[in-house]
Parts: structure tokens; C-alpha cells; sequence
């Protein structure tokens, strides 16, 4: 009975040693749909929060992309000047705000006082609500604070290049948070960025951390580009109109997750199920919850 044990053994842990890693999440039954990074799960990530009925990256934004069904709400990050991540899009404040100048020219307590709603409320009059002219520009330490514990969070570090000290800043609040390291929920947090350089920085300091790399253009779809990213991101993003049946076969065929944003028309989220994307960034996160839910049942 030992010598077959053993003999039993033998096989088995020759059988691993011969697998890919997805062939052994699967031998371990960690490809499974409970697992947010599964390829055979399709992710809902609420673009800058539901920004098509609230202000984007505001609390508003947030609480609402979250009772909508979000798997994930994304947080783009800029830098002050004391240094502090704050949550916002542009390296401007001119868009979103009532007033006018580059993020890094601000202190975060001149920020807070910026009416950061308004301006949504003005632009798509169907959507207004009182509350939006209350909204204020947000931190990444308050996101966390009043979120940590239940959402999983889409990191982009926009324009890391401007910004030296923005990857020592965001390990440090997410270190101190508990939402990074050993034994940490694998996919909790996820750091998106267009600069490898950015990625690769992250992944030499905190290799738990899933990766993604952004793509702007068609021809960074090469296959020996998506072959370099495979060694350091665990998938892309690119924008949706780019993309084709072809092409998200190309992607999948290197291991590759793929996230495309920015898709609003329920006709387009199903071309891409149909294509096998594994997630999308969406302003409108109830959409796609609506077409996940129809497609599994």
C-alpha cells in the first residue's frame, strides 16, 4: 500500500511539473468563477464610478457604480502639490471643477474646497441631482477609508512620469491599508498604467500585485509586444473600437486578460462577450450586469 502511495505521488507531481500555469489552476480548481481573475469570468468595472449618471470620481460616483453591481471601481490618480494622490481623470482641474490650473499646482486643502459636481450637472441636465453640486474632489486615502473593506479598486497611475514619488506613495497607502502583500485576496486591487516603466517598478517592489497594461494604439497589438507584456501584466486594456474577433483571440492566445474601455451600447458589450473579452470598463455598470446575467442564464 506505501509503494503505491508513493508511486501515486510520483505521477502526480510529475503531472504539475509538465503543466502551464493555467493548466494547474485548473488541476487546483482555482479557475473558477469566484475567482475575480479567472479567464473564464467577465469583470464589471465601473469607469471613474458610474460617471454616465453621476460626476465621475465622486463619492456619488463610487456609491452608486457599487450598488449597481461593479466588480470594480477604477481610480485615476494625480499627485498635489504636498504630494497627496487625489482621485481625478485629467492633470487639469479645468474639466471637472468650477476653477482652473494643473493638479500639481494645488495643495490637497485648496483642492477640497473646488466644487467638483456641477459641472455634470450643467452638462447632462437629464442626469442632475442637487446632491452633485455638493461633491468634492477626493483623495485616495478617503476612497479607501469609506470603501476599503467591501469594493475590490482599478488603480491607473496616470502620468507616473510627472509624478516621481506616485508609486512610493501608492504602495504606502495600500500597505497601510492591509490591501497589498502575502496571503491578501488576489485581485483585491489591480494597478493599470500606459507607462510599463510605472508597472515594472510596481512589480519589482510588490510582485502580488496583478498588473495591466493600457495600449492607445492598434499596432501595439503585435504579437512580440503582447508576448513582452505576458512576462509582467497578467492582461491589457485598449480601447474597444480597436479590437476584432481576430484580435481578442491573439490577446487571449498569449494569456492574457483583456479589459476594453470605454463600452456604453449594450449591442457592443455582447459583440465583445461573444468575442471572449474577460471584462469591460463601462460608465453605465448596470448594462453590463443586465448582459452578463442574461448570457448565464
Amino acid at each position: 500500500m506505501q509503494a503505491l502511495r508513493l508511486l501515486l505521488l510520483f505521477i502526480f507531481i510529475s503531472m504539475i511539473a509538465g503543466c502551464s500555469s493555467n493548466q494547474i489552476e485548473k488541476v487546483f480548481n482555482l479557475n473558477t468563477e469566484n475567482n475575480l481573475l479567472s479567464p473564464d469570468r467577465l469583470l464589471v468595472i465601473a469607469h471613474r464610478g458610474a460617471s454616465g449618471y453621476a460626476p465621475e470620481h465622486t463619492i456619488s460616483s463610487y456609491k452608486l457604480g457599487e450598488s449597481l453591481g461593479a466588480d470594480y471601481i477604477e481610480i485615476d490618480l494625480q499627485m498635489t502639490a504636498d504630494q497627496e494622490l487625489i482621485v481625478m481623470h485629467d492633470s487639469d482641474v479645468n474639466r471637472t471643477t468650477d476653477e482652473k490650473g494643473s493638479v500639481k499646482e494645488y495643495y490637497l486643502t485648496q483642492l477640497k474646497t473646488f466644487d467638483a459636481g456641477s459641472w455634470f450637472n450643467r452638462k447632462y441636465p437629464g442626469e442632475a441631482q442637487t446632491v452633485f453640486s455638493e461633491q468634492k474632489i477626493l483623495s485616495l486615502k478617503e476612497i479607501i477609508d469609506e470603501f476599503g473593506k467591501d469594493a475590490n479598486f482599478y488603480i491607473e497611475t496616470k502620468t507616473p512620469e510627472v509624478y516621481p514619488k506616485m508609486v512610493d506613495e501608492l504602495l504606502k497607502i495600500l500597505e497601510k491599508a492591509h490591501l497589498i502583500g502575502t496571503g491578501k485576496l488576489k485581485g483585491k486591487v489591480i494597478i493599470q498604467s500606459f507607462s510599463s516603466k510605472s508597472l515594472l517598478s510596481i512589480k519589482k517592489r510588490e510582485p502580488s500585485i496583478p498588473l495591466v497594461q493600457l495600449i492607445d494604439e492598434e499596432a501595439k497589438l503585435h504579437p512580440k509586444n503582447l508576448r513582452d507584456i505576458s512576462e509582467y501584466a497578467i492582461g491589457i486594456g485598449v480601447p474597444f473600437e480597436i479590437l476584432d474577433r481576430e484580435k481578442v483571440k491573439q490577446i487571449r492566445r498569449k494569456g492574457l486578460l483583456l479589459h476594453p474601455y470605454t463600452v456604453n451600447k449594450k449591442e457592443d458589450m455582447e459583440t465583445l462577450m461573444d468575442w471572449g473579452v474577460t471584462g469591460m470598463f463601462t460608465n453605465y455598470p448596470d448594462r453590463l450586469v443586465e448582459v452578463r446575467e442574461e448570457r448565464n442564464n
